[in-house]
């Protein structure tokens, strides 16, 4: 198993460079991997930060740790400016990021800011823009005609390595999510209270019945409750085939000073 962390990027947490600070403590402590939430607002209106910007000073200030948002929510965005983003701080990187996907479920950050506010049509522009997304990726002539993106496009260049790694989000048992995740690289199931080893067992049989055969398993990853000692049950997920542990750092209930000694304390022994 793998350990990282997830950092809001808002509140106590929306300056770019204390998230690169933490990170770069994170990679020297041994953690694995550091992502930045995608917010643009949220109710109550705390100050926030740009994620992409904070993940290219995490890229250039780091060496060896996984990055990348976790989850932009594709139905605000872009597809292609979020496919030259992703790719360019791939090569940043070199070659460490992920894109972490999802549908977004906060009122502040689509129907109050002028976008599509019903989860049908958001999930239709999040499957359409994965489209795009990934065509554009392969640094060949582009031609896609859809019901919401026409793109005539040649991007190069393209990822690293050929391909950027895209981790769906989404709350069980909800289907669709799952299903999404089922076509590509990893699956991070949502929540705030944290999924029981036995809810892993259901999601990855369901991915299963939904993947092509030939395809490898999905990466899956579970994001700890956050109460002191959770992470100690890692064991149990891992053993259920759980590829990653993520602590989660929400600034109304994990402030820095609580994940600069996380941090410090370094991730579990696996050996």
């Amino acid at each position: 198993m793998r350990f990282g962390l997830t950092l809001c990027n808002h509140g106590e947490y929306a300056d770019p460079a204390l998230l690169a600070d933490l990170a770069v403590a994170a990679e020297d402590a041994g953690w694995d991997g550091v992502f930045v939430w995608d917010h643009i607002a949220r109710d109550g209106e705390p100050p926030m930060t740009d994620p992409q910007v904070a993940l290219a000073a995490i890229a250039t200030l780091t060496a060896r740790i996984t990055i990348g948002p976790m989850v932009t929510p594709l139905a605000r965005r872009r597809p292609w400016k979020v496919a030259r983003e992703a790719v360019a701080l791939d090569h940043l990187s070199g070659g460490r990021t992920v894109l972490g996907v999802g549908l977004g479920v906060h009122a502040e950050e689509f129907g109050q800011l002028g976008e599509e506010g019903t989860a049908r049509g958001r999930a239709a522009l999040l499957d359409e823009a994965l489209e795009v997304i990934t065509a554009l990726w392969t640094a060949e002539p582009v031609r896609h005609h859809g019901a919401a993106f026409d793109v005539e496009a040649h991007f190069t260049p393209g990822p690293v390595r050929g391909h950027i790694p895209i981790w769906v989000g989404g709350t069980w048992p909800n289907a669709a999510p799952f299903r999404r995740a089922a076509r590509y690289d990893g699956v991070f199931p949502v929540t705030r209270a944290g999924y029981e080893p036995a809810d892993y067992t259901a999601m990855r049989a369901f991915i299963a019945e939904h993947r092509d055969p030939a395809a490898p398993p999905p990466t899956v990853v579970h994001q700890g409750s956050g109460e002191a000692g959770d992470i100690d049950r890692w064991p149990a997920y891992a053993e259920v085939g759980v590829d990653w542990w993520l602590e989660s750092f929400r600034s109304e209930e994990r402030p820095v000073a609580e994940c600069r000694a996380v941090i410090a304390a370094g991730p579990p022994s696996t050996t």
